[in-house]
């Protein structure tokens, strides 16, 4: 397994000397690099700055938002957690963000008014800048109005273990593992971690994430629209990373026992991960009850985390290329949540959940996933994973927000059918990418 500071490590990297080893060209590395730092600033809210009417941030330091202009005027744990590693945010930054999401880790289970719960040890959707914890999505500062039939019962499960990996990258970047015993509301930050990693619902037998439709909660915020039931295929992947990383967590504190206990766990979710999800074709499944189609996202980020043992890994990276030159699941350089080969139905995409289809998680394409897919595509095929790359960073410099209000690349998503283009100025489209791109020149230097 990587070392904590592998993350780091990869975005201090300088530009390859050997560009045809690059995944892509200087030039663009460049453009994707200066993008990257622009959109991470206009997502910037400091202290006491509000976002058009939203605001002010009362919570003592700048929160990062998922996006720029007037979109998502609230801090969102995992869009913030998913973009540490692109290499643009302080430590600083980081410090405040892990503190004030430990902070508002809830110490008690509550039911809302909508019936859904708050367990012990949930960690917030989001957080408003009035600093009050959301645990749903749906709503941006409704704390009673959360929740409900459309989101679940329990909150969105995978903030949990993006906690963890905040701290854990906080770790790599200080390397100092005291903080870890830090006092936040009265527990020790490290036991929080702990009652954050066990909050999510899971088997008994091999930990993975799993929900009823009685119990459902979301198992990843980029498909919260979606009702999936049954074992989850994404928040295990996140578990199973978050187990890893709290191995590396207590084996910087000293404490072996922990540090054995939690690589036991990691071991066994990835024995579980395939064993459970795996599909003749080579793709992962996103579930094993309702809306448990193909899942292109799942089956990429899990060779990215080598959840998967060796040949099954090779067998996910050549679906992915396959389904790359079929041309089932990428537009653009942007991604899709399902192949267009195993759409549930001609009416949606996922079983159940997303609204129309090719609109939004239910069909439509996001630059969040493509440094994924393209690690993976590079595995078995180079050409094709640089074509890949070179198409998303083309779509970026056309649509380039710095152009004009007119522009708004990089887009959340979009699709071709009627132009649809949603949320401009997205963090996540360009901080993920960049950092799986830097992690590709690494290891294509290596041969």
């Amino acid at each position: 397994m990587p070392s904590l500071g592998l993350a780091i490590v990869l975005c201090l990297l300088p530009a390859q000397s050997d560009h045809t080893a690059a995944i892509l060209s200087p030039d663009d590395m460049n453009f994707l690099t200066d993008m990257t730092s622009a959109v991470v600033q206009e997502s910037r809210v400091p202290a006491n700055a509000s976002v058009g009417a939203i605001g002010p941030n009362i919570t003592g330091n700048t929160l990062i938002r998922p996006g720029g202009r007037h979109d998502y005027p609230a801090f969102w744990i995992r869009d913030y957690a998913m973009s540490i590693e692109s290499g643009a945010i302080t430590v600083e930054e980081q410090k405040h963000m892990l503190y004030l999401t430990a902070k508002h880790q809830s110490d008690s289970d509550q039911t809302l008014k909508s019936g859904s719960l708050v367990p012990k040890g949930s960690i917030a959707d989001h957080i408003t800048f009035g600093d009050k914890p959301i645990y749903y999505p749906g709503t941006l500062d409704d704390f009673e109005g959360q929740g409900g039939e459309r989101w679940g019962k329990l909150p969105a499960l995978d903030d949990a273990f993006f906690f963890i990996h905040m701290a854990a990258n906080y770790l790599a970047v200080v390397k100092d593992p005291s903080f870890l015993n830090d006092d936040v509301n009265g527990k020790p930050l490290k036991q929080r971690l702990e009652e954050a990693y066990r909050m999510p619902p899971s088997r008994e037998d091999n930990g993975l994430v799993t929900v009823t439709e009685a119990t459902r909660g979301v198992t990843f915020g980029f498909v919260d629209s979606i009702y999936h039931t049954g074992d989850l295929l994404f928040c295990s992947l996140l578990k199973y990373r978050a187990a890893g990383e709290l191995s590396l967590i207590f084996g910087e504190l000293g404490d072996k026992a922990k540090e054995e206990i939690y690589g036991q766990e990691r071991q066994k979710l990835r024995d579980a991960i395939t064993a459970t999800f795996a599909l003749p074709s080579g793709f992962y499944k996103a579930s094993t009850g309702l809306s448990a189609q193909p899942d292109v996202w799942g089956t990429a980020f899990g060779v990215f985390v080598s959840a998967f043992p060796d040949p099954q890994s090779k067998s996910a990276c050549t679906a992915l290329a396959q389904a790359y030159a079929n041309g089932s699941i990428a537009y653009r350089g942007n991604i899709r949540h399902v192949p267009t080969t195993d759409d549930f139905s001609t009416e949606t995409a996922w079983e159940k959940g997303g609204g129309p289809k090719n609109r939004y998680q239910n069909g439509a394409y996001w630059g969040t996933p493509t440094g994924w897919v393209c690690y993976a595509i590079s595995k078995v095929d180079v050409p094709a994973s640089k074509k890949l790359a070179s198409e998303y960073v083309a779509e970026l410099r056309e649509g380039d927000f710095r152009k004009g209000p007119d522009f708004g690349s990089p887009w959340e998503c979009f699709h071709p059918d009627g132009n649809f283009r949603q949320n401009p100025i997205y963090m996540t489209s360009v901080t993920c990418p960049i950092f799986a791109f830097h992690r590709i020149n690494l290891e294509l230097a290596q041969y």
